[in-house]
């Protein structure tokens, strides 16, 4: 079975989690890196950084030619630690992908952001003092600076875990 591993990576989290994910298979992927024409495989790791509550155009484009297939999906986002944020980003992805693929999962776990993010809320604190949201913002962002970490990687290397088992039923 061969497995593609296509990613696009804007602060280099995407790209540790495709690594990762690259390193479990080992020498059952035929290609990793970003999308172009004629990448052929029957299971397709498709992953993407977060831009606006959404995969970036290029992924988006890429998932939507995918027929037949069999897809996993992961990504980093700056937000952390909650499950149904995560799955509302995902059910935004899911619209890319048509019906004739199987979709195996997903993965999402927080990235580190640009430090123009944060200082753009330090700027906003200045203006705006009375939003305590923004103060909630620099924390999350001060959090995210720390993924993906360890625990982020045990648990991808977990979700790989699954997805192969699902693999092999095919085989």
């Amino acid at each position: 079975m061969k497995i593609a591993i296509i990613y696009k990576s804007n602060t280099g989290n995407t790209k540790i989690i495709a690594e990762e994910i690259g390193k479990n298979l080992g020498n059952k992927v035929t290609y990793i890196g970003e999308p172009k024409e004629k990448i052929k495989a029957d299971v397709y790791f498709v992953g993407s950084w977060t831009d606006k509550g959404d995969c970036v155009k290029e992924i988006s484009e890429f998932l939507k030619k995918l027929n037949n297939k069999k897809i996993a999906y992961f990504s980093t986002c700056g937000f952390g630690g909650s499950e149904e944020y995560y799955e509302k980003l995902f059910k935004r992805v899911r619209i890319n992908i048509n019906e004739t693929n199987e979709m195996l999962g997903y993965f999402i776990c927080q990235g580190k952001m640009p430090m123009s993010v944060r200082q753009r809320y330090v700027d906003l604190i200045k203006e705006h003092p009375e939003d305590k949201n923004l103060e909630v913002s620099i924390k999350n962002f001060d959090e995210a600076l720390k993924h993906p970490n360890e625990t982020d990687l045990k648990n991808l290397n977990n979700w790989v875990n699954r997805i192969v088992e699902k693999i092999n039923k095919y085989i």
